[in-house]
């Protein structure tokens, strides 16, 4: 069995690592940071052009129809780079919803779009910080008009259509469904709040009335299969990210002398270098797993998915965070790129919901495949 992606897909991965060091370097990262600036613009533009986020849509639907592990290939250059895009959004959930539960009406419709760029999307599921379930959500649709408050919601004040959880009524009890809204329309509101990396930006939006459109017909049980796949997608983004953290501190550490000697010839330094590099290629075998998973649309995907996304987040978190104490006292400043990577950690450690709650389901989808 081969467990490596084969030469055209070590291709890509090259080209996208040469694209992204010329379009999108740290520069790039800290001019989004500094500014008003949400996102890059032109690097979206051309993320479009060069077929990336039509990768895994279908041709007759516009995109490059290349696959699933090519986007899984992109995700994680992309992650190298902090690439300040809404990427994640648009695609590991946009389309992906679009392709798994979309008519083909939908799909005609707005996948074209979101392949070329011209169209950013964005799910809006967290109702403010408690845990956003299927009992406790309360936005709702009546008579194809939707109401209520979606906060936080990533790339939410940029975004042109989102894909908004809502329950088929008011009434106590009203299962939830997804909702497709157009963020430019009558009835929506939207307001960019802080977060720890504004380089992915985050929405309040509010909805007074605001036509809706229905996204197939699973509710809930739909949602976590989406999420199933952006998991997988983002845990790839995540490990790019360690890969560059860890890289970042081996090389600081070999160019830091004290007492006249590289401290990384310290055994302390070593032994936080060698955790790093174990988390991270742990993680790396674990997204594997999920990019079978996912380009097979295999029944083990929930398993993968759930495995994938702990490891990556625990992997990034470590790697981001040791990376800061093996640059010493100078690790935490402005100037010194180590803090880029850690707010990005972060970001990317809530954008699915909490490590606590994936943890939650891989323990019932482990449960779920052993009473099978």
């Amino acid at each position: 069995m081969n467990f490596e992606f084969n030469d055209d897909q070590r291709m890509l991965r090259d080209q996208a690592r040469r694209f992204l060091l010329d379009k999108s370097p740290p520069a790039v990262v800290r001019e989004t940071l500094e500014t008003d600036q949400a996102y890059d613009k032109d690097l979206w533009r051309q993320f479009g052009e060069m077929g990336w986020l039509g990768a895994a849509i279908p041709e007759v639907y516009g995109g490059s129809g290349l696959g699933h592990l090519e986007l899984c290939v992109i995700a994680e250059e992309l992650g190298r780079a902090l690439a300040p895009t809404p990427f994640a959004s648009s695609i590991y959930l946009g389309a992906e919803a679009l392709m798994t539960a979309g008519s083909e009406e939908q799909k005609q419709s707005y996948l074209p779009d979101i392949a070329t760029g011209a169209a950013i999307w964005c799910l809006a599921l967290s109702e403010g910080p408690r845990p956003a379930t299927e009992k406790n959500i309360t936005t709702s649709v009546s008579d194809g008009k939707l109401s209520g408050e979606k906060l936080p919601v990533a790339d939410g004040d940029i975004a042109d259509r989102a894909i908004v959880v809502a329950k088929d009524g008011a009434a106590d009890g009203a299962l939830a469904g997804l909702y497709i809204v157009d963020l430019n329309g009558a009835g929506v509101e939207r307001t960019t709040v802080d977060s720890v990396d504004p380089t992915r930006s985050q929405a309040r939006l509010v909805f007074r009335d605001a036509p809706a459109e229905k996204l197939g017909d699973e509710g809930w049980p739909l949602l976590e299969r989406i999420q199933d796949r952006a998991a997988v997608l983002m845990a790839f983004e995540q490990v790019g990210g360690a890969e560059v953290a860890m890289e970042m501190a081996k090389e600081y550490a070999m160019g830091r002398y004290a007492f006249g000697r590289p401290i990384a010839g310290y055994q302390a330094i070593k032994h936080r270098l060698a955790d790093m590099y174990i988390q991270t290629e742990l993680a790396r075998s674990n997204c594997y797993y999920g990019a079978w998973a996912l380009s097979t649309d295999a029944a083990e995907l929930a398993v993968a998915a759930a495995t994938a996304r702990v490891s990556a987040t625990e992997a990034y978190h470590f790697a981001s965070k040791e990376n800061i104490q093996i640059h010493g006292g100078m690790g935490f400043t402005w100037e010194f790129n180590c803090h880029l990577y850690y707010r990005r950690s972060r970001n990317l450690a809530l954008a699915l919901g909490s490590q606590r709650r994936w943890k939650d389901r891989l323990i019932r989808a482990l449960e779920r495949r052993n009473a099978a």
